[in-house]
């Protein structure tokens, strides 16, 4: 099989990590040598309540004896998709009411963009540097990583850089710009949250020159931060909200929300100002209804904040630098790349999966299912100080 993985399948990096996968139940996933890994990642942030919940199965197979893929989005009436969205609205503050539902976060980026283009009739997308948002064209071309963007150049024009929780690059944002798009919490960059009523001084200055608010919600979204969206920390609310991720439970989903005036735009001058074929999956709608449900209708978003405590509490070393992140979106700012490195590829053989971000390579991801226990965060913790130890004696003696 492995030698199947690397002649049939496309890899997208040098090494991969090239686990054989054989199940996954709760917090762990196992592999076809028997061995059972704690899962500090989750899917990055997509299996929101861990591996195969009881709920999410139960209305996969409840649907799958209904019927599957019937007609491309918006033209037949399908329950799941239907009562998702309305859940949605009832969850949001106003006017993010009515929902698009398609395939991925990237792609929701990209339609997002699209619209904000068509509500003002403006080109401008102003984005954050070291910002992440997906890889297609659209959100490759709002990416604030020059050398991950340059070998796919040219890319869609009047996009330009601002600085994330910089006050002085407001000024950009002028009467030309349709909008402006930043994560809620920056994810790649190393989960760099808002400071200083940055956010609040954005939507001030959006409403000041008549420009869209594109907040992307596909990481902090869905009870991860605390709260069911990052930005409710804030006290704002974009004119466009962008999800995916943890949204469909472990199944490929993203959506992006708006009033209904702005999203009337995508149906007319010209129809089908947006289109897409298995967005709105009543499978995967099925999945992403259980998953919020299960979410809103629990204690697991004020137990986030709780766990957040533990790994804090429990992750204490000299070589942690720092802690960055809210809830369950953690990361683990390291002395160094290298150590960064080392943990990461360690604590794999010691069957804990943990991740690296993006853009901040000293970076140790922590994105564990909401689902997870306090004896697991407990279990996981001492295998990272453990090796933490290990490391800090091997440099002690090298010296």
């Amino acid at each position: 099989m492995k030698e199947d993985f690397f002649k049939y399948q496309t890899q997208t990096t040098p090494h991969p990590l090239a686990v054989e996968i054989s199940h996954a139940e709760g917090s762990y996933i196992f592999d076809n040598d028997g061995n059972k890994h704690l899962d500090f990642i989750a899917g990055v942030s997509a299996c929101s309540l861990g591996h195969r919940h009881p709920r999410i199965i139960k209305a996969i197979k409840h649907q799958l004896d209904k019927y599957l893929h019937v007609m491309v989005y918006g033209e037949y009436i399908q329950q799941p998709a239907v009562k998702l969205t309305k859940l949605l609205a009832n969850l949001l503050p106003v006017p993010l009411e009515t929902t698009y539902l398609v395939n991925s976060g990237a792609e929701a980026i990209d339609a997002s963009l699209k619209l904000a283009r068509r509500v003002t009739g403006r080109s401008e997308i102003l984005y954050a540097h070291n910002a992440y948002h997906g890889n297609t064209f659209g959100a490759l071309s709002v990416m604030g990583y020059e050398d991950r963007k340059t070998p796919f150049a040219p890319l869609v024009p009047d996009c330009l850089p601002i600085r994330f929780n910089n006050i002085d690059d407001l000024d950009k944002i002028t009467q030309k710009t349709a909008a402006v798009i930043l994560e809620t919490i920056q994810g790649g960059a190393g989960f760099i949250f808002p400071e200083n009523g940055y956010l609040q001084e954005v939507r001030e200055r959006c409403n000041e020159t008549g420009t869209l608010l594109i907040l992307d919600e596909v990481q902090p979204g869905f009870g991860r931060t605390g709260k069911l969206f990052g930005f409710q920390y804030f006290n704002i609310v974009p004119d466009i909200l962008v999800m995916g991720k943890g949204m469909g439970g472990g199944l490929p989903i993203g959506a992006f929300t708006a009033s209904q005036k702005h999203m009337a735009l995508l149906k007319d001058n010209p129809k089908l100002g947006h289109i897409t074929t298995f967005g709105g999956n009543p499978v995967i709608a099925s999945a992403a209804l259980a998953t919020l449900l299960e979410i809103t209708e629990t204690d697991l978003i004020p137990k986030t904040l709780r766990k957040e405590q533990l790994f804090r509490k429990y992750l204490t070393h000299s070589s942690i630098k720092e802690i960055r992140g809210k809830g369950l979106m953690l990361s683990l700012i390291m002395d160094s790349a290298e150590i960064a490195s080392e943990v990461i590829l360690r604590c794999k053989d010691n069957n804990l999966i943990l991740f690296w971000l993006l853009f901040e390579p000293r970076a140790v991801r922590i994105t564990p299912p909401l689902t997870i226990s306090e004896e697991e965060i407990k279990q996981g913790c001492d295998i990272i100080t453990g090796i933490l130890n290990e490391i800090s004696k091997q440099q002690i003696k090298l010296k």
